[in-house]
């Protein structure tokens, strides 16, 4: 871990990491057996897995409460299905949240039976336990898909965002080679920026694929792409 005056810096090879054999997953936080009390979450946000499933691989049908999870498919496709009824096929660009609640059961594999399946898995902590169980999902429009900023994820599901139960506003930053995208921190809030592809500048720290970078500190806050295209998410947590 790295820190300047503005940001602390969670590198990529720092992370947990497991091997399954059908799974290749790292670990941001503190998950399963992969214990590091130092990171254990960051305000709400409790999980950030970095999952690759093999062919045919998935994760069977296992319960789930007091929990919001979402999953942003980045390559290859995810096939869902839950207690509510629920049973959909997601591919690269669209995200699924499930609000857990009160519990749900639910099953996520990779239909494909020769591509590898990519995505960030991530779980938020409610505003209250107990609620009722919800499923919703987000894809892009055809100008959203290319925008350098987007919101996915709001707690009153503005601008046609899925929406959560806790104050957090989750955007999904894309940027071409030299472009740049602002951010701007309200005091009281906190910012996790992970980096899904490419190789950025953040607030004046070099940042490369699967590092994240936080902070506490209310202002203005840049994220530039080097000489490739950078895709990023974006947490504005209140809690």
């Amino acid at each position: 871990m790295k820190t300047n005056t503005d940001l602390t810096i969670r590198r990529s090879g720092e992370r947990g990491h497991v091997n399954h054999g059908w799974l290749d997953s790292r670990f941001t936080f503190s998950f399963a057996d992969y214990y590091d009390p130092a990171h254990m979450g960051f305000r709400s946000l409790r999980v950030i897995n970095d999952d690759r499933i093999a062919p045919r691989g998935g994760f069977p049908t296992h319960p789930h409460r007091d929990m919001e999870i979402f999953s942003y498919v980045l390559a290859g496709e995810l096939a869902h299905q839950d207690s509510m009824g629920n049973a959909r096929v997601l591919k690269p660009g669209q995200i699924q949240l499930m609000s857990a609640g009160s519990g749900v059961t639910h099953s996520e594999f990779n239909p494909s039976p020769d591509a590898e399946a990519k995505l960030l898995q991530i779980w938020i902590l409610p505003r209250q336990r107990g609620l009722q169980p919800r499923y919703t999902e987000w894809e892009p429009t055809p100008e959203q898909a290319t925008a350098a900023k987007v919101l996915v994820i709001s707690p009153d599901g503005r601008d046609h965002s899925a929406t959560i139960a806790q104050d957090a506003d989750i955007y999904r930053l894309k940027l071409q080679p030299g472009e740049s995208v602002a951010h701007t921190l309200a005091p009281g809030r906190g910012l996790w920026l992970h980096l899904i592809h490419g190789e950025a500048d953040f607030n004046g720290t070099g940042i490369n694929p699967g590092d994240a970078a936080s902070s506490e500190r209310p202002g203005d806050f840049t994220l530039t792409a080097k000489d490739q295209a950078v895709e990023a998410l974006l947490f504005d947590l209140g809690a």
